[in-house]
């Protein structure tokens, strides 16, 4: 029987941070994971193979619609699906490889297996048992459906199978207009296929900005996605290589019935804890499922952690890396932290969009006082250059401190864009720190610098 100071359940985003971050403090630790590869959902089938495509469409787009009006003539190039994924696999591959490598330069453990813990102290993997004085359960989470959607990964197939499919899908029905929905569903349109995503609720990416919602939608319907929205699916059904979408709309409950050849179930995702065995131990379930735990993310079970996914907040990816990070220096004696405040999210579709904080919406409801500092695109040359002038920076900030309280962006590069102001909010800082900051022109990121300086007086160039 090995004996370890922290044995970590699942090696995602969050279970391989802090299983590295546990070695890096001087604790002999090891890994459970059953996939023939490290790096869990976001390397194998999620984050990183979806970033792919949607880098690989992206170049097919702009050399169908922009190189000609820089001088660079030509045919476009065609699509050579199965070269694409072969792409898509090699990154993959080299990401999940990096993995193994750090696993083995931090002398990490990896105890291939499913795992299970038959009673506290002990993991079961396999037919072996192992002792750990601490468990993290990091076992994140899987695709949800919907009742009367049968999921096949070939013709109704999760976002694990939209980036698997043998073939570009002439018509391909997107249910869910959330971050995964989205992204895949641009990937496709780029491609060519006839995207119709079936929204339940009234606008794309629930609890994002309101007015980011708005023009996300119209940029995204320029590109030829098409949106049903207010609609409940009912149904699908689905043979070896079609499927119908039977929906009902909320505003007359009228029946409509969409034809496709691949369905795409993007309607979120839940919690992975079956088959632990955790429930005897004592561990509490929240009333989602997720697993609860207190502030040094213990379980109420003394001496298992849980983070990421299967706990409460975003299913975020670099979340579960901070909680990762946080819950190794709890363990170690040290004192881990988090800022839920200041957690960024992104969508990766052209233009990407990123938000952090605050919404208009959740100040508006807490009566606090603010300010808009709001500025488009189109007055930045950079942007202008490239093509990426729709879109703008808006930043929220306390009407009486100028604190910035959040800020929302869609355009260029608004994923790299956005940590300039989770530093800023970090740190405490103001919209006029921002303003004040010299920023390199010509850059994106003078964007950023206008809406700050449109907090205060107003930006220079609009």
């Amino acid at each position: 029987m090995s004996s370890y100071d922290v044995i970590v359940i699942g090696s995602g985003p969050g279970g391989y941070v802090a299983a590295i971050r546990c070695a890096q403090l001087g604790l002999k630790t090891a890994c459970v994971e059953g996939r023939e590869t490290l790096g869990g959902t976001c390397l194998n089938v999620g984050c990183i193979p979806s970033k792919a495509l949607l880098h690989a469409s992206h170049m097919l787009h702009e050399a169908e619609h922009n190189f000609a009006e820089m001088g660079l003539k030509g045919k476009s190039p065609s699509v050579d699906w199965k070269q694409m994924l072969t792409y898509k696999q090699s990154t993959v591959d080299s990401n999940t490889k990096g993995i193994e490598f750090l696993f083995k330069k931090n002398k990490i453990d990896w105890l291939k297996g499913w795992g299970s813990v038959p009673e506290a102290g002990k993991v079961k993997v396999g037919d072996e048992v192992h002792e750990a004085k601490n468990i993290i359960i990091a076992t994140g989470s899987e695709p949800s459906s919907l009742p009367g959607v049968e999921v096949d990964e070939k013709v109704v197939v999760t976002s694990t199978g939209a980036l698997e499919l043998g073939k570009v899908p002439k018509k391909l029905v997107v249910i869910g207009a959330g971050v995964i929905g989205l992204e895949l569903g641009s990937v496709y349109a780029r491609l060519g296929s006839e995207v119709t995503v079936v929204e339940f609720l009234d606008a794309v990416t629930p609890g994002m900005d309101p007015e980011v919602q708005k023009v996300f939608q119209r940029m995204l319907k320029k590109q030829g996605l098409e949106f049903i929205m207010g609609a409940a699916v009912q149904k699908t059904e689905a043979s070896k290589t079609k499927a119908k979408v039977h929906y009902k709309l909320r505003k007359d409950d009228s029946e409509h019935v969409l034809d496709a050849d691949v369905v795409l179930v993007a309607t979120g995702r839940k919690p992975v804890h079956d088959g632990l065995g955790i429930d005897p131990l004592g561990v509490e379930l929240t009333k989602r499922g997720q697993i609860a735990v207190d502030k040094n993310w213990q379980t109420s079970a003394k001496g298992i952690y849980a983070i990421g996914d299967v706990i409460e907040g975003p299913m975020l990816a670099h979340k579960a890396e901070d909680e990762g990070m946080a819950v190794a220096e709890v363990i170690a004696g040290k004192h881990g932290h988090v800022n839920y405040g200041v957690i960024p999210g992104v969508i990766y579709t052209h233009p990407e969009v990123a938000n952090v904080g605050e919404t208009e919406a959740t100040l508006k409801e807490a009566g606090r006082a603010y300010k808009v500092g709001k500025f488009s695109f189109m007055g930045n040359a950079r942007a202008k250059a490239v093509f990426a002038g729709d879109g703008f920076v808006k930043i929220l900030a306390d009407k009486e401190t100028d604190r910035i309280l959040g800020a929302h962006i869609i355009g260029p590069g608004a994923g790299d864009l956005i940590h300039e102001v989770c530093v800023a909010m970090e740190f405490g800082a103001s919209a006029q720190d921002l303003a004040m900051t010299c920023h390199a022109h010509p850059t994106y990121s003078e964007a950023v610098r206008e809406a700050a300086l449109a907090c205060g007086d107003g930006p220079i160039h609009m």
